[in-house]
Formats: C-alpha cells, structure tokens, sequence
C-alpha cells in the first residue's frame, strides 16, 4: 500500500483508491477493460506475433510527441513524476502494439465479410420516432387520436410526450436490432413504414410508449457496419479466450 495523494493531512492511499473506484460504480468497468487487454495480449504472445524494436521506437516517439515531450529532459521528468520505469514504458508500448496485431487478426475483412454475410439481418435498422406518456389512459387517447391523424405525430409529441425527445417532435433516429426492449423490438422491425405502434409499458409500469416507424434501412456492409462486425467478432473472441484462463481478482 503506499500514497497517492494528501490534502492537508488527509492522506489517499492505493486502498483508498480501489475503494472509491468501487464505491462510483467504475472499478468493474475498469478491471473489464483491464483483463481484456490482457487476454489479447496473451494470446498475441501465446500465437508468436512480435514486434521489431523499430516498431516500439516508432511507437514511443509517436506517444512521447503526443504528451509534448520533445527533449530527453522533458521525457525523464515524465517518467519521474509518473513513478514510470524506461523499462515500463517500453513494455506498455509493445504491449499496446502486440494488441493491435492480434485485433487485426481477429477483425480481417475477410471475417468480416463472413460474419456479416451469415448475420446480416442483425445489422438491419429503422429509423422512429416515440411519444412517452405518464399513463395508460392518456397513451390510449393519443394513440387514438394518432391513428385518425398520422401526420400529427409530431405535435402529439411536442404537446404530450414527457420524453427528452419531445422538442424533436419525438424523432429518436437510427436504431439497431438489440437497442429496444425485446417485445417492442419485434414488433417495430417487422412493422411497415408508416405504422404506429403501442402503448407498450415500461418495466415498471410508470410509463406508456407510442412508436411510428419512419424508414426501414436493411443492413449495408458499409465502414459503420465493418466497425460494429468487429466489435462483435472480437467480442465473441474475448470469451473465447476468457475459458481459456483462471481469472481472479483479490
């Protein structure tokens, strides 16, 4: 255990420090991160991918550049204040390095492609737009209301809904499959253009939601859908890895 900081006499140590990460909630969150780093890392080492020392010294003065140190002084101050070790900086770096070849490995264009091509309708959207109201019999009213007079969802929401989205006349935007509740989700992706939808309730009870579906946009493998197909495959590959291991926190 040793000191991270002091205000007066008041003294935070590392303990004190892991506790107010747990105590807001950031500490799980934090070591996730943390251990995924660290999987990939592993793996990286375990499949034999390296890296040249010109590549960590490429890295390093990319890094050192960023933070504004210019001159070997300005770098020693760094590490000195930082209590970071030459040597910890250089492990960092080619840590940070062997991530990204393994990411790269994971998320090919080819795997990709044969990901998306095998799963393409999870990656359909719509666009809608939502009016939230504070109970059933005002919900049903509107709904009424709405289904005599479609084109006067927007004002509806403006006028009724106690959503943040009211001032948009309830427009939400695009969604992706996964984003709304599971009885609303499929309700909504398999509505036409146009159609109103509701009131579904909320978990609790305490609010009624209307929807209209404004655009149907089926899946396209652009530079979006390229990002989130490897989020997922790397995703997957994470847990993968995860079995693999014995992983335990103090």
């Amino acid at each position: 255990m040793s000191d991270l900081l002091k205000i007066d006499d008041e003294v935070l140590t590392t303990d004190d420090f892991v506790k107010l990460l747990k105590f807001t909630g950031r500490f799980d969150e934090l070591m996730e991160d943390i251990v995924k780093d660290k999987l990939t890392v592993h793996s990286a080492r375990k499949l034999g991918i390296s890296v040249t020392p010109e590549e960590i010294q490429e890295r390093a003065d990319q890094l050192r550049r960023v933070r504004g140190l210019h001159r070997v002084v300005d770098m020693n101050r760094y590490l000195d204040s930082t209590g970071i070790t030459l040597d910890d900086f250089e492990m960092f770096v080619t840590e940070m390095l062997l991530h990204e070849k393994m990411s790269e490995q994971i998320g090919t264009d080819e795997a990709v492609e044969e990901y998306f091509s095998l799963n393409s309708p999870k990656f359909d959207s719509i666009e809608v737009s939502h009016i939230v109201l504070d109970s059933e019999g005002k919900a049903k009213e509107i709904m009424a209301i709405l289904e005599d007079d479609p084109e006067s969802f927007e004002e509806m929401a403006r006028e009724h809904s106690i959503s943040d989205t009211r001032e948009d006349g309830g427009y939400i935007g695009k969604v992706l499959r996964g984003a709304l509740q599971t009885e609303v989700e499929s309700r909504v992706f398999n509505a036409a253009q146009g159609d109103l939808l509701g009131p579904f309730a909320s978990d609790d009870g305490t609010c009624f939601e209307i929807f209209t579906v404004n655009a149907k946009v089926p899946s396209t493998l652009n530079e979006e859908t390229m990002d989130e197909v490897r989020r997922l495959l790397k995703d997957e590959w994470l847990a993968a890895r995860a079995r693999e291991h014995t992983i335990e926190l103090p």
